[in-house]
């Protein structure tokens, strides 16, 4: 079973793990070393480590991101890196020169692991293809994760927007010793109050018309479409403080969804609700 902190890529059919140390994240290096040798990762990593041209760039990287890093002990391995008898594990990095770029993690999913920036320049040494693909399948993650983010933030928009809403009815619509059915009630009927207005049907109705579809007709609704359904409850919040009669509210609320959505969206349009005939 994988721990639930760590993320994974696959890179030219090797598993590469990712964690969050500090709100960075951080890759794997022994998992990139199997790329090039699965029995000798560690040997790997403390060849690519005593090269001059990686001291140097590890000792930058440092400085620009590390107060605390110790520039008098990075000074010491730098003048000994690249002579024969130089060596240098990660941990004797972290512990002579108080570096955070580099991390090494016992246990079951230990390993050692290394900000993006320098995991990339390891990926290098290791193969140019091989970091190539990595930068690849890194960034794909990460536009995964920007795109889960930003659904959430809608959907918890208009969450926060909702108890806005059921807050004005609470206060404004429902009197006093009501019994749980007739709140309900009130509920589900501004509640589709509002899906009348957006999206021209109630929830019963779209339920029945999509009745093998998962979830409620507001799950299955686009970015745009949400994002004015937030507008729309925050509306309707304060026209119920202004005791406007329901009816009046459907037609305010229709109109308005229909000039936002004609913003918001090129392709899609919010159907226009029917006029009520009047009775002869």
């Amino acid at each position: 079973m994988s721990n639930p902190a760590t993320k994974k890529i696959e890179v030219l059919s090797s598993e590469i793990r990712i964690v969050a140390i500090s709100s960075q994240d951080y890759i794997c290096l022994t998992d990139i070393a199997r790329y090039k040798g699965k029995a000798t990762t560690d040997d790997l990593i403390r060849n690519w480590l005593r090269n001059r041209n990686t001291v140097e760039f590890l000792g930058l990287w440092e400085q620009i991101n590390n107060p605390g890093f110790n520039p008098v002990e990075f000074d010491g391995i730098r003048m000994q890196a690249g002579l024969n008898s130089f060596t240098l594990t990660p941990k004797q990095w972290i512990e002579r020169t108080g570096a955070i770029g580099i991390q090494s993690k016992t246990g079951r999913y230990g390993g050692t692991y290394a900000h993006a920036d320098i995991a990339f320049e390891f990926a290098a040494w290791i193969s140019v293809e091989f970091k190539l693909y990595l930068i690849k399948e890194f960034q794909r993650l990460k536009d995964s994760e920007r795109q889960t983010l930003g659904w959430d933030i809608r959907r918890n928009l208009a969450k926060i927007n909702y108890r806005i809403h059921t807050d004005a009815i609470q206060t404004h619509l429902i009197p006093a010793q009501l019994s749980k059915a007739q709140i309900s009630f009130v509920y589900a009927s501004e509640a589709d109050l509002l899906n009348m207005a957006l999206f021209g049907q109630t929830a019963a109705q779209w339920r029945e018309a999509n009745s093998e579809a998962k979830g409620n007709i507001r799950d299955q609704a686009t970015g745009a479409q949400l994002v004015c359904l937030s507008n729309l409850e925050n509306l309707n919040a304060l026209f119920i403080s202004q005791s406007l009669p329901q009816s009046e509210r459907l037609n305010r609320l229709n109109q308005i969804a229909i000039q936002q959505m004609k913003l918001l969206t090129a392709d899609e349009r919010t159907p226009q609700l029917p006029e009520e005939k009047e009775d002869k």
